[in-house]
């Protein structure tokens, strides 16, 4: 179904909201964040790590869709932080392994506690039923689009009987 067109694109402000608000919440992540000494960008990283057992920086740049530079700049700023380590493949040393240290481990932990304070505060003008519909839109959308992400993410709790 087709909802926009070059008549009406300019009075469409869908695109400006959907994006405004990705914003705030990035802005409101990294707000509770600060005191952790991590930016919601190294939150993304580590979560992927934690939830998704994303073991390679591959893996981390198909899921945030980043070039393996950027990558290694932001594993670069993570380890030097002492939140992750990474080491060679056994059976393939031209392969990378991530893990979480110790103390990754334990911000992991805390990161789903921020990440829900955060997005309390962004959302707070909504009642449940409207995050609940927000959520639903979204959720729509972005497996019609094919989102890998959305996708395991659905696959992940379907599989835990959620």
């Amino acid at each position: 179904m087709k909802h926009f067109s070059a008549d009406n694109f300019d009075s469409s402000l869908i695109g400006l909201l959907v994006g405004r608000t990705n914003a705030l919440k990035d802005r409101m992540l990294d707000k509770y964040l600060l005191p952790h000494d991590v930016t919601f960008a190294q939150y993304k990283v580590l979560i992927i790590i934690a939830q998704f057992s994303s073991d390679t920086p591959v893996e981390l740049c198909r899921h945030l869709s980043l070039d393996s530079g950027s990558m290694t700049r932001m594993l670069d700023r993570l380890e030097h932080k002492g939140l992750v380590v990474r080491s060679r493949c056994a059976s393939d040393r031209r392969q990378v392994r991530l893990v979480l240290s110790d103390k990754g481990q334990q911000l992991a932990d805390l990161l789903p506690s921020i990440a829900a304070d955060a997005m309390n505060d962004t959302f707070a003008a909504l009642d449940k039923d409207e995050v609940d519909t927000l959520q639903r839109i979204l959720t729509k959308l972005l497996v019609a689009a094919d989102d890998h992400i959305t996708l395991t993410r659905l696959s992940f709790k379907s599989g835990r009987g959620q």
